[in-house]
């Protein structure tokens, strides 16, 4: 159902079944899959393609021009998955030119309310981003990690799938997969987390021995890797945190 207050470019592409309520804006380069609900007061714009069954409060503003000067207003994009939830008054801008390209953001993900979303951000699955949290240009968040409200998180930062970001958290380095990171530093790994998602035993006990190695031993991160990797070389777990520390560009947070 279309409110007859929304506005919709002639251009833009919306499934039949696609809801749009009163007053929302939606400009010509505009997509939107099938079952999704844009609510009131919404403003969707630039090269946006918006999958399936989302739902967008009030006043969230997605696919807008980036904050970056370099903008020159070139045909960036911005990408969204099924099935994501985006509360009130959230922001997403669209990727730029000098990186990605893209703004994007996959699978049953939950935006609370005022959440900003950066331009060239890589935004996994199953995601949570609590309330006022805001994630700069360039930020990579892998799947399952969870950020407590009034987040801040760097430009060009990773964080690592199942980690887990207390309330008010200020990210300038990459936070490993699994970490429990508040009050500015890690402080165990996210047991209860990883628990409700089906990890083994084994595999935690692998993960707290790990984690021990890098961040209670004083090591020197490339020492604490190989010790990691000694641990068992066959453990998927363990694998995913030595190669994300193999690729991080910014550093662990330690």
């Amino acid at each position: 159902m279309i409110h007859p207050s929304a506005v919709i470019h002639p251009s833009a592409k919306l499934a039949e079944d696609v809801t749009v309520g009163p007053f929302s804006i939606i400009e010509k380069n505009v997509e939107i899959g099938s079952g999704t609900i844009v609510g009131p007061h919404v403003v969707i714009n630039g090269h946006t393609k918006i999958g399936s069954n989302n739902h967008f409060y009030q006043f969230s503003s997605i696919g807008e021009a980036n904050q970056d000067k370099k903008y020159k207003g070139e045909p960036t994009r911005t990408l969204i998955g099924n099935n994501n939830v985006v509360r009130e008054c959230c922001t997403i801008h669209r990727g730029t030119a000098q990186d990605r390209q893209q703004t994007s953001i996959g699978d049953d993900n939950l935006l609370m309310a005022y959440t900003h979303i950066a331009h060239d951000c890589v935004i996994g699955n199953h995601i949570i981003i609590a309330n006022s949290s805001n994630i700069a240009g360039h930020v990579v968040i892998d799947d399952w990690a969870i950020l407590g409200g009034f987040s801040g998180v760097h430009q060009f930062c990773h964080i690592g799938a199942h980690a887990f970001l207390g309330i008010r958290s200020h990210v300038t380095q990459d936070i490993l997969p699994f970490v429990l990171f508040a009050e500015g530093a890690p402080r165990s790994i996210n047991v209860e987390g990883i628990k409700r998602r089906g990890f083994s035993s084994d595999e935690i006990s692998l993960l707290r021995k790990a984690y021990k190695v890098i961040y209670r031993q004083a090591l020197r991160i490339e020492d604490a890797k190989q010790q990691v990797r000694e641990l068992d070389q066959g453990s998927a777990v363990i694998t995913q945190l030595v190669e994300f520390i193999e690729n991080s560009q910014r550093g662990i947070a330690r």
